[in-house]
């Protein structure tokens, strides 16, 4: 295949204008010249790469910074073999090429062309995803968001309620609870909670289905003796909460949206034809994962967009690099030193935390070999890693059979 390429071309891209940078087989330069990020400047770019090459697309590597995005998408679909660097692999090779560090976006075209020409194996080639992954993808991080901005609401609630009716702080930890913001809307205020009737709290405690507190109970914390505060501030702290929780009913309802829309993306990446060899008996990907313990509809969706290559490939090594639970070794004569593994997507690592951490409370064996690697001296974090290390090689295997997780087959250390 490195034979097959006739031309290389290295891609600067920006948030106004793109770079390019083309070479011949032998380094030769054949043009370079800059294109504006728009519609009919990216088909420009395509259209000045072909007539400057001179051969066709499928001859053509080209090399960027960024796996995804605009300007990667249309030239794949021009037909462009497009191969992505990590911006810290770009860095180091610009110093092949100058050592007083300059840098321009000329400059890193160029050394983006002529290191795919030379180093090509360090770059990773990008395939089509699929529709239904794109979309995995990023229903998968809206979540994260509105994740996110729901705790921010619910904290800025209860610091509200800390100003004026400690009282609230009680009864729970979650203050995005739906059943908490209706209880407000019924007592916003410790003068309301001496006058609320139990029935009116008994039934919204019904329709709420909470069994933690009766209605007696409830009214007895919340009839406490109020704090004295200065005149208004009782009157100024409701009218924010409403505020707040007019947003924060909001985003609850489309994180509501948002789980829905990931159960059935997840059951569609299962319909996705499969590059493996398929028996009568194998698993869909999303059922194997799902079968394993720790895995929730948020982790499943973040695994299989956010490491979805290395999924497809059954790579258990590089979706432990990817996830950030491999260290790095760092060794120079008689010093090692073994550091947390930094260079990671956040979102596949904060996934396989979660992964590991749920296991450990759920599974009888891992929580053993949790028990033990915290035994040994291991920290909380570092014990999660080897959790979720090993959790990926089960799955990466269960994947290859097609196979169901097992609860109560033994590993093959026990059994030998």
């Amino acid at each position: 295949m490195m034979e097959d390429i006739a031309a290389y071309v290295g891609v600067d891209w920006a948030s106004a204008t793109h770079y390019a940078y083309a070479l011949d087989a032998h380094g030769a330069k054949l043009g370079h010249r800059s294109f504006k990020h728009s519609g009919e400047g990216l088909a420009e770019l395509a259209g000045w790469i072909q007539q400057t090459t001179g051969v066709e697309p499928g001859r053509i590597a080209i090399g960027i910074e960024v796996p995804h995005g605009p300007v990667v998408e249309s030239l794949m679909d021009a037909g462009f073999l497009v191969h992505a660097l990590n911006p810290k692999q770009l860095d180091r090779f610009r110093d092949r090429f100058t050592m007083a560090g300059a840098k321009d976006d000329r400059l890193d075209a160029y050394v983006l062309g002529d290191a795919l020409r030379t180093d090509r194996r360090f770059y990773r080639s990008l395939e089509p995803v699929h529709p239904t992954i794109i979309q995995l993808r990023e229903w998968s991080r809206m979540t994260e968001d509105l994740s996110a901005e729901r705790n921010r609401l619910a904290n800025r609630f209860r610091h509200q309620l800390w100003r004026y009716f400690p009282q609230m702080l009680e009864i729970a930890e979650d203050w995005s609870q739906q059943w908490i913001l209706d209880l407000w809307d019924l007592v916003p205020t410790p003068a309301r909670a001496r006058t609320v009737r139990v029935s009116t709290i008994e039934r919204r405690l019904r329709e709420s289905r909470v069994k933690k507190w009766t209605a007696d109970s409830l009214l007895k914390l919340l009839r406490g003796t109020p704090i004295s505060v200065a005149s208004g501030v009782t009157e100024a702290c409701v009218a924010h909460c409403q505020l707040i929780l007019g947003r924060l009913r909001l985003v609850m309802q489309q994180m509501k949206q948002a789980m829905r829309e990931l159960e059935r993306l997840c059951s569609a990446v299962a319909e996705l034809p499969s590059a493996a060899d398929v028996g009568p008996n194998t698993k869909a990907d999303p059922e194997v994962l799902r079968s394993m313990p720790g895995i929730g509809t948020i982790v499943l969706a973040a695994l299989l967009s956010e490491g979805h290559d290395a999924i497809v490939r059954r790579d258990a090594q590089v979706l432990r690099a990817l996830s950030g639970v491999v260290p790095v070794t760092r060794r120079s004569g008689k010093q090692i030193v073994v550091v947390m593994r930094q260079s990671c997507p956040h979102r596949l690592r904060t996934a396989v935390h979660h992964w590991a951490r749920v296991a450990v409370l759920h599974d009888f064996q891992t929580r053993n070999r949790y028990a033990a690697l915290r035994k040994l001296g291991h920290s909380h974090a570092r014990a999660l890693r080897s959790i979720g290390s090993r959790l990926i090689g089960v799955a990466c295997a269960m994947l290859k059979t097609g196979e169901l997780f097992d609860r109560d087959r033994m590993p093959h250390s026990v059994t030998a």
